[in-house]
């Protein structure tokens, strides 16, 4: 007999410290990253992340854990129905 799987998702959270520094966990993969957006991958939705002068001090996506700092102005949920196939890191790690 075939055993069924459970999916368990992964914790997500978020961490924003003054609007200067932010942790997120449950982070799938990054798409993509400029100093003024990133865009990033959770089992929640991809998430939107706006601002200036933004930088990614820590990555990493075995763990799924990432760390930014700059000027903080919006977070934005996409649904993951139109997840892309691989971002940024998965293209990179090849």
């Amino acid at each position: 007999m075939p055993e069924e799987k459970k999916l368990v998702r992964k914790p997500h959270n978020i961490i924003m410290e003054s609007r200067k520094v932010m942790s997120v966990s449950g982070v799938e993969d990054v798409d993509s990253f400029d100093e003024q957006t990133i865009v990033l991958f959770t089992e929640y939705g991809a998430l939107t992340i706006t601002g200036e002068n933004l930088h990614m001090n820590r990555v990493n996506v075995d763990t799924g854990e990432m760390q930014l700092e700059g000027e903080i102005a919006s977070l934005s949920y996409a649904d993951s129905v139109g997840k892309k196939s691989g971002g940024f890191f998965s293209k990179l790690l090849k």
